[in-house]
């Protein structure tokens, strides 16, 4: 009874969206969300989140310097950048790789870079977090990765690199949102706007349980807290927050 209800809500939300789905279906709709509509989403979804996680995010990389090399350099890899969200948060000196399949954010990026010349900005390479080839193996102190996982195409794949690239003692840093839990009213709705939600936003996905991945990598420690972010009217709300060493 539940799924049917599910189904039918999900038909009405298509409904609603019905002109996404068109320009989907003619081949407008995925150039333009990439180009245009989700890099002007994302910066500005960026600066809300960033001001209700501030001080959850200031508690996350509060002990990144901890991981700096024998050499007393900090290298910092960091999966997905988007507009660069996370930079004002990197302690002086770090010195910063920023990868991303979407290169329409440079906007947001530069603008990002030049409020933060605290850090090092080393180079940008764009490729998916599944596949970071041009990054040497062991050659990052840490590895950060914020609202990205849930679009990525394998969650699995994005962690296995992320350990490939750090050298042993490393740190992977991670803020997502996720799953909620499965019997609360949040989970139901996340399962309604499921696909035009994936559809409208570049393959965002609402229900992966992400802790779930990061518990079964080869990391040797897993520090991992669930956490609420108050972002009204937005199915989002559930997040994960952490660090994993390798």
């Amino acid at each position: 009874m539940t799924q049917a209800v599910i189904l039918f809500l999900r038909a009405c939300v298509v409904l609603l969206a019905m002109p996404v789905y068109l320009l989907w279906f003619l081949g407008i709709w995925e150039p333009f969300c990439k180009k245009i509509f989700f890099p002007f989403f994302l910066e500005r979804l960026s600066e809300v989140h960033k001001r209700k996680t501030k001080k959850q995010k200031q508690e996350l990389f509060r002990n990144l310097p901890d991981f700096k090399s024998p050499s007393g350099e900090l290298k910092v890899l960091e999966i997905g950048t988007g507009c660069g969200a996370n930079f004002e948060f990197y302690p002086p000196g770090c010195k910063v790789t920023c990868t991303d399949v979407n290169t329409n954010c440079q906007q947001g990026l530069s603008r990002s870079m030049n409020k933060n010349p605290h850090i090092h900005y080393e180079r940008f390479i764009v490729a998916p977090g599944e596949d970071l080839h041009q990054v040497p193996s062991g050659s990052m102190d840490a590895v950060v990765c914020t609202l990205v996982l849930c679009s990525v195409h394998n969650v699995n794949s994005t962690l296995k690199e992320a350990l490939r690239v750090l050298r042993p003692g490393g740190a992977f840093y991670f803020l997502e949102h996720v799953a909620a839990d499965r019997s609360s009213w949040k989970y139901f709705w996340q399962q309604v706007y499921y696909p035009t939600w994936k559809l409208i936003f570049d393959g965002c996905c609402l229900t992966r349980e992400i802790w779930k991945n990061l518990e079964q990598a080869k990391f040797s420690e897993v520090n991992l807290q669930h956490i609420k972010v108050d972002l009204p009217l937005m199915p989002i709300e559930p997040h994960i927050i952490g660090y994993a060493v390798k």
